[in-house]
């Protein structure tokens, strides 16, 4: 990891709103697009050119997902660092094994699978050195905050209640709740169906209440 990507210096990206999807381009094919093409021709626009190797279809690709990817990248590492590192290696890994796409989902989601199991085994390997060396076994990763603006309490709350949910509720939470995802992009990216993605959410916010709410008091009932 840490190797910089050989475009990273033309590209300036700007964070996307949570919620967005893929946008249509103008210029990418050189020439103007209609403003109403749909993601399905964009996406396969961009997984054309970059089977081809056109450099101009990964710096696309990173200018309409880079920012967003670091930010998954950094929820579920809980570092800027790291989620810089785990995007690079996902554009390498995209790069080595695009051959192999074979369409079966969209190019967005399959480089979005690429992401989250790159996060996962960088995640699995920090775990193992910190095991090595007999780092204090209540450490957890943690999301960084994306409120800055909430009470330090609160949020420090919310990351072990996360903390405490299993890998896959907690990614999925993360992956509609924060990303803002859909379901059925997300059934993609986790390689599970759309109904159990549905169903994880649910007991995922489910976990998550039981833990937050504060604990009913049996004082009245004393009185």
């Amino acid at each position: 990891m840490g190797v910089a990507l050989p475009w990273k210096a033309r590209i300036s990206s700007t964070p996307r709103e949570r919620g967005t999807r893929v946008e249509s381009s103008e210029h990418f094919a050189g020439g103007p697009n209609p403003a109403a093409m749909d993601a399905v021709s964009e996406d396969a626009a961009l997984a054309a050119g970059c089977r081809s190797g056109d450099l101009r279809a990964y710096e696309r690709l990173y200018a309409m997902h880079g920012a967003r990817m670091k930010n998954m990248a950094r929820n579920v590492l809980g570092s800027a660092v790291d989620a810089e590192d785990a995007v690079q290696e996902t554009f390498l890994k995209v790069q080595r094994s695009i051959a192999g796409f074979r369409g079966q989902s969209s190019f967005i989601t399959w480089t979005y699978r690429i992401l989250i199991n790159t996060c996962y085994d960088a995640r699995r390997s920090r775990l193992r050195k910190r095991e090595v060396a007999n780092d204090d076994s209540e450490e957890t990763l943690r999301p960084e905050p994306r409120a800055p603006g909430a009470h330090p309490s609160l949020r420090m709350a919310l990351e072990r209640a996360l903390a405490k949910l299993t890998q896959h509720q907690r990614d999925v939470f993360l992956l509609y709740e924060v990303e803002g995802f859909r379901h059925a992009e997300i059934a993609g990216m986790l390689e599970m169906t759309e109904t159990a993605s549905k169903n994880t959410l649910f007991q995922a916010k489910k976990n998550l209440r039981q833990m937050l709410e504060p604990p009913r008091s049996s004082g009245a009932e004393k009185r």
